[in-house]
Formats: structure tokens, C-alpha cells, sequence
């Protein structure tokens, strides 16, 4: 069973599943997180939708230098997670299914691509206060231990 996190499932409203890849990125003490500025300001780790017929690793390269312009290596599946939520963006009832790795950022190649998006480093032990996402923030503790 896929543990749940976040809002309650709403009876009778419809979600489409929506498969994604995160990754926690950790550089000795220090862990880079993206800021998404809109629809509503937050934390996040780096991350976001597979395309249809792509690996979920060539999802989470592709995601993780689109939030934060980084190259990443050796990314290494910790866990998976799943919520239920309204995506404004897309205007989607979604469940995502949030499969998180964990990965070594190795170069900073530019500034974010994605519109409205933040690189920010941060010492790790802060993740657990900035970051919103109950899974996100669960998976990170989950790094923080190994």
C-alpha cells in the first residue's frame, strides 16, 4: 500500500492520476530546494510530471534542471507517496503519485527554466520547516536519516 499524505480524498469528486518524480538533493549539510513563486507561494523539492513515454529518471533530470538550472547524478529511488489535490495550473483534480530519489547536485548550468521558479539552498536541517508538502517533508526526514 502507497502511503497518503496531504488533503483528504473528496467523496465523488473525480482525480486523474498523475505520475511525477522529486528528488532531495543534498550537498554535505546543504539541500537545494525550489521556490515556486505562483499559484500560491511554497517550497518544494525539485521535481514534477513524467511525460507520456519517458523513463521517471529521465523525468527527474529533465525536472530538476527545469526548477533549478542543476545537473544531478547519481539519483537512487527512496520511497513513494501519493495525494490528492487541486493543481490550479492545470485546473486538475490530481492524484499524484510521487515517486522521490535521492540525488547529488553536480552542476549548476543556469538559472531555472521554469517561469516563476527558484533555486535556494538551504541548510537540510531547515527542509522540514520550509518545505509545505507533509510527503515531501516525511521523505526528506526519511534522507536525513540514512
Amino acid at each position: 500500500m502507497i502511503r497518503r499524505f496531504g488533503e483528504a480524498v473528496k467523496p465523488g469528486q473525480a482525480y486523474k492520476r498523475r505520475p511525477g518524480v522529486y528528488a532531495v538533493l543534498l550537498r554535505g549539510n546543504d539541500l537545494l530546494l525550489t521556490h515556486q513563486a505562483a499559484p500560491v507561494p511554497e517550497f518544494q523539492l525539485p521535481g514534477g510530471g513524467i511525460d507520456p513515454g519517458e523513463q521517471p529518471v529521465a523525468a527527474l533530470h529533465r525536472e530538476v534542471f527545469e526548477e533549478t538550472g542543476w545537473s544531478i547524478g547519481s539519483p537512487r529511488f527512496v520511497g513513494v507517496y501519493r495525494r490528492f489535490t487541486f493543481m490550479p495550473e492545470y485546473d486538475l483534480w490530481a492524484e499524484k503519485l510521487c515517486r522521490i530519489f535521492l540525488a547529488r547536485p553536480i552542476l549548476q548550468i543556469g538559472p531555472p527554466r521554469e517561469p516563476g521558479h527558484t533555486a535556494i539552498w538551504t541548510h537540510a536541517a531547515n527542509g522540514d520547516m520550509l518545505l509545505q508538502n507533509p510527503g515531501d517533508r516525511a521523505m526528506l526526514r526519511q534522507c536525513l536519516r540514512a
